[in-house]
């Protein structure tokens, strides 16, 4: 799994190194998952999920509190979550998730960010097979061994737990992010450099130097874009 963790890696440096669109988007997600729900991560599950994922970006406090405090006082405004499926240069596979409240907007700026960089965007299915639903924590301080047994005494299934690069790695089924960092927490780790829900290719792909760059432009094209809220590929960027 050495490649899926450095493309998660890269994904994580790209967004810590745009403050302002990542507070945007999490701001806007934080907002979504409180209005659908109870707006207390202490009693919304989900909400406290994305909340312990904005701050291992430093979301700071007073814009997930405002995203918090935006839901509770009402806001008719309303969002539409959808995935749109695409193929960039040389069988390069791509998902995108928005939260939009202009469908045809959001549509058909992905599209053209595909379409002016050598991509193409694909029907509802066609990538997303490719890819499994996963909990990634990235940690500190303990060894696979260890974390392994942390686990197994607080009966928490986990997929895999690896060592790479002086960190530990443990990946889960996406319904388990909860279980698996309380049971961290418990036994005092607070500290992760990354705890996230992603999709990860089953198979990763090298591209030649060109077709990495025109694929590279791509993917900053979609997360450019307001509405987009994650995108995930199944590209090795460290080759």
């Amino acid at each position: 799994m050495g490649r899926k963790w450095n493309n998660i890696k890269e994904k994580k440096a790209s967004r810590d190194a745009n403050t302002s669109r990542i507070y945007a988007k999490f701001g806007r997600e934080i907002y979504v998952v409180a209005k659908q729900g109870e707006p207390d991560p202490e009693l919304n599950r989900a909400l406290k999920v994305v909340v312990e994922r904005a701050k291992t970006y430093s979301v700071p406090k007073a814009i997930i509190d405002r995203a918090i405090e935006k839901a509770k006082g009402g806001s008719e405004e309303n969002f539409d979550e959808l995935r749109y499926e695409g193929f960039g240069p040389d069988g390069s596979m791509v998902i995108v998730d928005t939260l939009t409240n202009n469908v045809n907007r959001t549509a058909s700026e992905v599209r053209a960010a595909f379409g002016k960089n050598g991509g193409n965007m694909g029907v509802s299915g066609s990538v997303a097979y490719m890819f499994d639903a996963t909990a990634v924590f990235g940690l500190e301080g303990k060894t696979a061994d260890e974390v392994l047994e942390l686990l197994m005494e607080a009966d928490v299934e986990v997929r895999d737990i690896l060592e790479e690069e002086e960190a530990v790695i443990v990946y889960a089924e996406p319904d388990q992010f909860h279980a698996v960092q309380e049971a961290l927490k418990n036994v005092g780790i607070n500290e992760f450099t990354v705890a996230e829900l992603t999709m990860l290719a089953q198979n990763d792909l090298v591209l030649s130097p060109d077709s990495q760059a025109q694929f590279e432009k791509m993917i900053d094209a979609l997360e450019d874009l307001e509405d987009v809220q994650q995108v995930y590929h199944n590209i090795d960027l460290d080759d």
